[in-house]
């Protein structure tokens, strides 16, 4: 008979959510207009709170040590895609996919600094929030879910992007005012983005680990 156990697809639910992040990600969609300024957010954004929502969901059911070995294991599904992304896009193109090539490549094509920044930025983030969500845990026990999973997520997440936006864009050309006028610019409105969607998600946080739980009791 057809059955999947539920670890195993929220694991799995997790690397895609990862996988999405990294290969899809690159693309950003206007999201708001506030007061004559567009507010864009990358697509990464409609996944990126599963992840923490996952993260959040296994350490409540099975603790802070197997939910630091499935943030591990997907760091190093990040460390794949990113090596298997510079390797392809870098090998020659066969006669019949030379038309398609440059496509192939700005889809794909990561430089070694943004590689850095994600993977970095993704590492702290997680871990931060399997961290803050255990110590919340201890303090509270099984109360304050919904304080417990939307902390963790707000701190991690702005650490998450911080770094990423740091690493990754800030200019060394530039004077430190002028970086850091420009990367609170864009680190801050996509921090509360992506607490707002954490905060829409929450009833999935509930429904993750009453769905799990059976499978404990």
């Amino acid at each position: 008979m057809f059955k999947i156990q539920k670890f195993d697809f929220l694991v799995s639910f997790y690397i895609l959510c990862i996988a999405l992040s990294e290969l899809m990600g690159a693309k950003t969609f206007p999201l708001i207009n506030i007061f004559g300024y567009q507010l864009n957010a990358s697509v990464a954004v409609l996944v990126l709170p599963f992840i923490y929502t996952v993260d959040d969901v296994i350490t409540e059911i099975h603790g802070k040590s197997r939910a630091n070995s499935i943030v591990w294991s997907g760091l190093i599904m990040v460390f794949f895609i990113m090596v298997f992304s510079l390797i392809s896009t870098h090998l020659p193109p066969s006669a019949r996919f030379q038309s398609t090539e440059a496509a192939y490549d700005s889809i794909f094509g990561l430089s070694a600094r943004i590689s850095a920044a994600s993977l970095t930025a993704f590492a702290l983030g997680e871990f931060l929030d399997v961290y803050i969500f255990s110590r919340l845990r201890q303090r509270f026990g099984k109360k304050y879910l919904w304080l417990r999973t939307n902390v963790s997520n707000f701190v991690s997440e702005f650490i998450d992007t911080a770094v990423f936006m740091t690493l990754a864009f800030y200019a060394f050309d530039k004077s430190p005012n002028n970086n850091l006028a420009f990367l609170t610019s864009i680190i801050l409105p996509y921090w509360f983005i992506k607490c707002f969607m954490s905060i829409i998600e929450t009833p999935l946080v509930y429904l993750g680990v009453h769905w799990l739980k059976k499978d404990n009791t």
